[in-house]
Protein backbone atom coordinates (compact mmCIF):
# COMPACT_ATOMS: atom_id res chain seq x y z
CA UNK A 1 0.00 0.00 0.00
CA UNK A 2 1.14 3.43 -0.77
CA UNK A 3 1.55 6.17 1.91
CA UNK A 4 -0.51 9.27 1.10
CA UNK A 5 2.77 10.53 0.52
CA UNK A 6 3.90 8.75 -2.08
CA UNK A 7 0.94 8.98 -3.76
CA UNK A 8 0.89 12.35 -5.45
CA UNK A 9 4.67 11.76 -6.10
CA UNK A 10 4.36 8.88 -8.29
CA UNK A 11 1.28 10.49 -9.76
CA UNK A 12 3.60 12.95 -10.67
CA UNK A 13 6.27 10.95 -12.02
CA UNK A 14 4.34 9.33 -14.57
CA UNK A 15 2.92 12.60 -15.29
CA UNK A 16 6.34 13.67 -16.50
CA UNK A 17 7.20 10.10 -17.89
CA UNK A 18 4.09 10.51 -20.54
CA UNK A 19 5.51 13.52 -21.68
CA UNK A 20 3.91 16.38 -23.03
CA UNK A 21 0.32 16.39 -24.73
CA UNK A 22 -0.33 16.80 -27.98
CA UNK A 23 -1.91 20.69 -28.17
CA UNK A 24 -5.15 20.83 -29.15
CA UNK A 25 -7.13 20.98 -32.39
CA UNK A 26 -7.91 24.78 -33.39
CA UNK A 27 -11.12 25.65 -32.73
CA UNK A 28 -13.34 26.87 -35.66
CA UNK A 29 -13.10 30.43 -35.06
CA UNK A 30 -9.32 30.07 -34.07
CA UNK A 31 -8.81 28.42 -37.60
CA UNK A 32 -10.80 31.05 -38.81
CA UNK A 33 -8.46 33.86 -37.39
CA UNK A 34 -5.30 32.15 -38.80
CA UNK A 35 -6.66 31.93 -42.06
CA UNK A 36 -7.40 35.57 -42.35
CA UNK A 37 -4.24 36.84 -40.64
CA UNK A 38 -1.67 34.60 -43.08
CA UNK A 39 -3.80 36.12 -45.86
CA UNK A 40 -3.45 39.41 -44.67
CA UNK A 41 0.30 39.10 -44.38
CA UNK A 42 0.33 37.12 -47.96
CA UNK A 43 -1.46 40.25 -49.64
CA UNK A 44 0.42 42.97 -48.22
CA UNK A 45 3.55 40.72 -48.82
CA UNK A 46 2.09 41.08 -52.21
CA UNK A 47 1.23 44.69 -52.25
CA UNK A 48 4.76 46.06 -51.18
CA UNK A 49 6.04 44.05 -54.12
CA UNK A 50 3.71 45.23 -56.86
CA UNK A 51 1.74 42.42 -57.37
CA UNK A 52 -1.55 42.64 -59.48
CA UNK A 53 -3.84 40.16 -57.80
CA UNK A 54 -2.62 41.71 -54.21
CA UNK A 55 -3.38 45.56 -55.23
CA UNK A 56 -7.19 44.50 -56.45
CA UNK A 57 -7.80 44.64 -52.20
CA UNK A 58 -7.59 47.09 -49.87
CA UNK A 59 -3.89 48.59 -48.83
CA UNK A 60 -3.44 46.04 -45.86
CA UNK A 61 -0.28 47.53 -45.12
CA UNK A 62 -0.56 48.72 -41.44
CA UNK A 63 -3.98 47.11 -40.14
CA UNK A 64 -2.75 43.65 -42.24
CA UNK A 65 0.08 43.77 -39.82
CA UNK A 66 -1.71 44.47 -36.49
CA UNK A 67 -3.89 42.49 -37.67
CA UNK A 68 -1.65 39.38 -37.85
CA UNK A 69 0.35 40.46 -34.37
CA UNK A 70 -3.16 40.92 -32.57
CA UNK A 71 -4.37 37.54 -34.22
CA UNK A 72 -0.90 35.47 -33.16
CA UNK A 73 -0.85 36.78 -29.66
CA UNK A 74 -4.49 35.49 -29.24
CA UNK A 75 -3.74 32.08 -30.70
CA UNK A 76 -0.80 31.64 -28.30
CA UNK A 77 -3.09 32.66 -25.42
CA UNK A 78 -5.97 30.56 -26.56
CA UNK A 79 -3.81 27.17 -27.14
CA UNK A 80 -1.08 27.04 -25.32
CA UNK A 81 1.36 27.08 -28.01
CA UNK A 82 4.44 28.94 -28.51
CA UNK A 83 5.47 31.29 -30.27
CA UNK A 84 7.37 28.59 -32.95
CA UNK A 85 4.39 26.39 -32.68
CA UNK A 86 2.18 29.17 -34.13
CA UNK A 87 4.64 30.44 -36.77
CA UNK A 88 5.04 26.42 -37.79
CA UNK A 89 0.94 26.52 -38.30
CA UNK A 90 1.23 30.30 -39.68
CA UNK A 91 4.00 28.69 -42.29
CA UNK A 92 1.52 25.65 -43.04
CA UNK A 93 -1.39 27.50 -43.19
CA UNK A 94 0.43 30.15 -45.99
CA UNK A 95 1.48 26.80 -47.63
CA UNK A 96 -1.95 25.49 -47.93
CA UNK A 97 -3.43 28.83 -49.20
CA UNK A 98 -0.78 29.46 -51.90
CA UNK A 99 -1.04 25.99 -52.92
CA UNK A 100 -4.73 25.51 -53.43
CA UNK A 101 -5.14 29.19 -54.28
CA UNK A 102 -7.54 30.09 -51.70
CA UNK A 103 -6.73 33.65 -50.57
CA UNK A 104 -8.89 35.20 -53.64
CA UNK A 105 -11.82 33.37 -51.90
CA UNK A 106 -11.48 33.85 -48.48
CA UNK A 107 -10.11 37.94 -48.91
CA UNK A 108 -14.06 38.61 -48.69
CA UNK A 109 -14.71 37.38 -45.70
CA UNK A 110 -11.41 38.31 -43.88
CA UNK A 111 -12.04 41.87 -44.65
CA UNK A 112 -15.68 41.76 -43.03
CA UNK A 113 -13.10 40.40 -39.84
CA UNK A 114 -10.75 42.83 -39.79
CA UNK A 115 -13.29 45.82 -40.02
CA UNK A 116 -14.94 44.04 -36.95
CA UNK A 117 -11.89 43.79 -35.35
CA UNK A 118 -11.98 47.48 -35.30
CA UNK A 119 -7.74 47.65 -36.17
Amino acid sequence: MLTPLLAPLLSAALALQAGPAAPAPLSQENRALLRCAVAFAMVSGGQASGDAQALKWPQLGTRGREFFVRAMAQLMDATGRDRAAISALANSEAQTLSTNDEVGKIMPSCLLMLEASGV
